[in-house]
């Protein structure tokens, strides 16, 4: 089940070049401080979220969710972002961009929704990684 978790998280990340469009600043391999960041500035955050259960959740319930989230996101203004996310058997993945992780903190305590590890982006990769 951990190879399993581990095999999606890179496939996200694999194919968020993809779907991450207008990305400003790309991490290189020689500096790892560097964040990957959206087309504002803001660095981007792949956020992990044990939610058991949440590949069952029927499409009305994960429009409930997605209206709360974008309901918060708006009370909250331009310090934070959601791009996207992945539901999976257990866990739902979601790419933020965000001045800070203490916006994507604050967004879960006012959402109700969990956070269980925030992952900064440090680099991007695809098909066409291989051929640049």
């Amino acid at each position: 089940m951990r190879q399993a978790n581990l095999l999606l998280m890179l496939i996200t990340i694999f194919f968020m070049s993809e779907i991450i469009t207008g990305c400003a600043a790309k991490a290189n391999s020689t500096d790892a401080n560097k964040i990957i960041s959206d087309n504002s500035g803001m660095p981007v955050y792949v956020i992990e979220r044990e939610i058991p259960g949440a590949g069952k959740l029927s499409p009305q319930e994960l429009k409930a969710i997605s209206e709360k989230s974008c309901g918060v996101l708006k009370e909250m203004g331009n310090g934070i972002k959601w791009m996207h996310s992945y539901v999976t058997d257990d866990k739902i993945y979601c790419v933020y961009s965000a001045s800070d992780t203490n916006a994507l903190i604050a967004h879960a305590k006012k959402g109700g929704f969990p956070i269980n590890r925030i992952s900064p982006v440090r680099s991007m990769i695809s098909p066409a990684t291989a051929t640049e």
